[in-house]
């Protein structure tokens, strides 16, 4: 996407000509006799997106989810969409002058989100709340409000591509690879994906926060949320103790191998596949890693690298982008892991990838650290297929 050129008069201190803005919204007729509904997280990406559909003409409203506000238990203040973060946002609606609402979502998301993602840690998975807060309160309560408010689209600030084909609407990474958060979008629906608008997904950050300055924002240069909006401390076990306290229960740390009892924990909470530190079992004659977990006898069993190869990962609950192509596929088992090669078991017919059906991912090569409850995305090239979460792995023999 080229760079739009800038301006040197307008309301936002002028970063966008109005076409060029209007151009990023894909808008179904012209600016001015349309309505975008901006979700506004107080971010300096959400506040891009809001003054980009002002600058194009079309009425905006923006509106703002107040989702958590974990201060006791986080040691700040408010979180992403909550406290200061909801006040950003505010003072952005004003200086634009868009109209601006927030709703209380803290009930909804305390029991689709945080509950489930205690409840996840408790059965031995690694949960991506991020994920389900897009499934659920985000675009669920979103999309209703913006329909019931007679929108044309729901804008939001993610760094992904809505790319038109002559097939229907596909979701793409964001040309930036370092900004692509299209493995936390994979769970979107056609419906959906016709309805919203990813005006960022072209720009680099740089861009983005100099079209912030060039606004007149207040949080042009508001640092990026770097943790799980509830857990902005990292202190995922603390969260997960406090919703739910019997995470804290002890067990032994067992060698996968041999079944020896290699030390104690302080809860499987503490835990996930993959991982090497903080398991405090020295003395060992080669590293050790997280393997498996057992919720029910409460074990952590660990081992060497090499028992964390899979070969191939069963997925649940799986969501579809448009046909299956016919070109090679590759999948991301993590939120920062490099697309691999895959190939798709059980995904053609009415029981294929998608509307929920279980499909089986295999690698081409052994993969390491997939842990269930993460997603696996998938795609071809640039394209998002889909995706699911990962029930259960296959560990490479021997």
């Amino acid at each position: 996407m080229a760079t739009p050129a800038l301006l040197a008069d307008g309301p936002l201190a002028a970063p966008l000509t109005a076409l060029d803005a209007a151009a990023l919204f894909d808008l179904p007729r012209a600016a001015a006799a349309c309505r975008i509904v901006v979700a506004m997280s107080g971010g300096v990406d959400s506040s891009v997106v809001a003054a980009l559909a002002h600058a194009s003409g079309a009425e905006v409203i923006g509106i703002t989810l107040q989702l958590y506000d974990y201060g006791a238990a986080t040691g700040r203040k408010g979180a992403c969409c909550a406290g200061d973060d909801i006040r950003d946002a505010r003072a952005v609606a004003d200086r634009l002058g868009i109209a601006h609402y927030v709703f209380d979502h803290e009930s909804a998301f305390r029991e689709d989100v945080v509950e489930q993602f205690a409840d996840e840690y408790l059965a031995g998975r690694t949960p991506v709340p991020c994920i389900r807060c897009n499934m659920g309160p985000k675009f669920t309560d979103l999309f209703r409000m913006a329909r019931e408010l007679g929108a044309d689209c729901l804008a939001t600030g993610h760094y992904v591509q809505r790319v038109m084909t002559d097939t229907g609407v596909q979701l793409h990474r964001a040309a930036d690879p370092a900004r692509d958060q299209s493995y936390f979008l994979y769970g979107t629906t056609e419906a959906q994906l016709d309805y919203l608008r990813f005006p960022l997904g072209g720009m680099p950050k740089p861009q983005v926060r100099a079209l912030a300055e060039a606004a007149g924002l207040r949080n042009a240069a508001k640092p990026d949320s770097q943790d799980i909006c509830f857990v902005p401390d990292g202190n995922y076990a603390k969260i997960v103790t406090k919703v739910r306290p019997e995470g804290a229960a002890p067990g032994q740390i067992v060698h996968a191998a041999t079944g020896e009892a290699l030390g104690t924990h302080k809860g499987i909470v503490h835990f996930t596949v993959g991982q090497r530190k903080g398991l405090e079992i020295g003395g060992q004659p080669e590293p050790l890693y997280v393997v498996g977990l057992d919720a029910p006898s409460r074990e952590v069993r660990v081992g060497p690298k090499r028992m964390l190869a899979v070969n191939a990962a069963r997925l649940t609950e799986t969501n579809r982008i448009g046909p299956l192509p016919d070109e090679p596929l590759t999948a991301k088992v993590r939120s920062l892991a490099k697309p691999v090669p895959v190939t798709l078991e059980g995904a053609t017919g009415p029981q294929g990838l998608g509307e929920g059906a279980a499909v089986t991912i295999r690698f081409a090569e052994p993969e390491y650290g997939v842990a269930p409850g993460q997603a696996a995305v998938i795609y071809a090239g640039e394209r998002v297929i889909g995706g699911g979460w990962i029930d259960s792995t296959e560990k490479v023999a021997g």
